[in-house]
């Protein structure tokens, strides 16, 4: 048995949906179970609706016309997706008497993209001669924390998915991105979670591979919108793809790997636009005679927050405090450095930062730079380059390029790099004319 799972871009219009349709055919051997996101643009839609309703302004029609566009290219009936389009209108009317719009709410109007097109999917599968069944994660039994927006699964939910699965006749069609807490509201699992959907479903059905088609052929040396030159890598080992999942890389959701991990079970990024490339395979270990770095990633919008105290001399539990802070209001911090009498990190967001700052005020000074950028070199063997930390930083200083912090974690499976902002693309392109001089 396999997992398949399609991202929107795979399932963008007719041509793309009809490659879908050959794909699973060619893997009816294997058992798949396919998983599958919301057509592209779909999620914006709902999401840019739900905002306008909240306004006083509810308007279905882009949402309808979309919908109606792409039940007439695939030739299904008209009135297929009537009821969840009925139950989306119903929502928007609730947000307009209300006039706020909560996480809960996002959710909830979220998950439409994600129904109607699975259902339209399994439809369309029937209508080629491909046994399939429509299945709604959330009924299926994904239960999930009540952390809306981005929910994470509960232990039960992979016994719950794996007998409702069993079950299900032909190719199970099941929905992405979303689940159900234990108060039945629906939950998703945050932008580009249908990649952590396919692996919770992988995990609970014992897959022997979990197959993630997107439009590109696998991860790449370091994004292609920078480095034009960047290549594929063939293999990543688990530890590698999360770091690049956490620090920038968009080809997979960050929680991905984890279930694959607990069930050692491999995944392989694979191209819709050109099913032959050989991709990525991610497994627990790679070759030693592969390169020690596999990739540079790197995010914008990064925020520093120095905080400086005497009370760390000497004291213990001063880190502890710091970390408590960040963790009581949610704040998910990326790369950690100190000294005697500070410690830095950086966030990549603003949301309850301002709580965090206030709280951390008591114990010293604290400061909020923005203007940053992140840029990690990502290789499980970066500790055996000879010379690393010195090949990056003279190639860094040979651009004049600032260095606002520094941090080389335990693992030694990732160098992270504090930059300007307006910076970090040439950070990147520098660095990679470094360290794969034969790309």
């Amino acid at each position: 048995m396999i997992v398949m799972k399609f991202g929107g871009t795979s399932l963008g219009d007719r041509e793309r949906i009809d490659t879908v349709v050959s794909l699973v055919k060619s893997r009816l051997a294997r058992q798949p179970v396919v998983v599958c996101s919301a057509h592209s643009g779909v999620t914006d839609m709902l999401l840019a609706g739900a905002r306008a309703a909240a306004k006083g302004q509810p308007d279905l029609e882009p949402i309808r016309q979309r919908e109606a566009k792409m039940l007439a290219a695939l030739g299904l009936a008209a009135t297929l997706v009537d009821d969840e389009l009925k139950r989306l209108e119903q929502m928007f009317q609730g947000l307009r008497l209300l006039g706020e719009l909560t996480p809960r709410s996002l959710d909830a109007v979220a998950s439409f993209g994600e129904r109607m097109s699975c259902k339209k999917i399994a439809a369309y599968l029937k209508k080629r001669r491909v046994p399939a069944t429509y299945v709604q994660a959330d009924e299926a039994g994904l239960v999930t924390n009540s952390r809306f927006t981005r929910a994470t699964p509960l232990p039960e939910a992979y016994d719950n998915l794996r007998a409702y699965l069993a079950k299900v006749k032909g190719v199970p069609i099941v929905t992405g991105f979303i689940g159900r807490d234990v108060d039945g509201n629906v939950t998703t699992l945050g932008r580009s979670g249908s990649d952590y959907s396919a692996t919770i479903v992988g995990k609970a059905v014992g897959a022997k591979e979990v197959e993630i088609w997107t439009d590109v052929s696998g991860v790449l040396t370091a994004d292609p919108r920078i480095v034009p030159e960047a290549r594929p890598v063939p293999t990543l080992t688990y530890t590698e793809a999360s770091e690049l999942a956490y620090y920038g890389a968009k080809v997979i959701h960050p929680a991905t790997i984890h279930p694959a991990i607990e069930q050692g079970i491999p995944v392989r990024i694979l191209n819709t636009m050109d099913p032959k490339a050989p991709g990525t395979l991610i497994v627990p270990t790679r070759t030693t005679t592969g390169a020690p770095v596999a990739c540079i990633a790197s995010k914008r919008g990064i925020r520093l927050v120095n905080i400086v105290s005497g009370r760390m001399l000497g004291q213990s539990g001063f880190m502890s405090t710091v970390f408590d802070a960040f963790q009581r209001h949610d704040v998910v911090v990326d790369l950690v450095a100190t000294s005697e009498v500070s410690v830095t990190v950086s966030v990549d967001t603003d949301e309850g930062l301002e709580s965090v700052v206030g709280e951390l005020s008591q114990v010293g000074t604290v400061t909020v730079e923005r203007g940053n950028g992140l840029v990690a070199v990502v290789g499980e063997r970066v500790q055996d380059l000879s010379g690393l930390a010195h090949r990056v930083f003279e190639a860094l200083s040979a651009v004049k390029m600032p260095i606002r912090a520094i941090s080389y974690g335990g693992t030694k499976t990732n160098l992270q790099l504090v930059v300007p902002e307006d910076r970090t693309a040439d950070a990147v392109r520098t660095l990679h004319r470094a360290l794969f001089p034969e790309a």
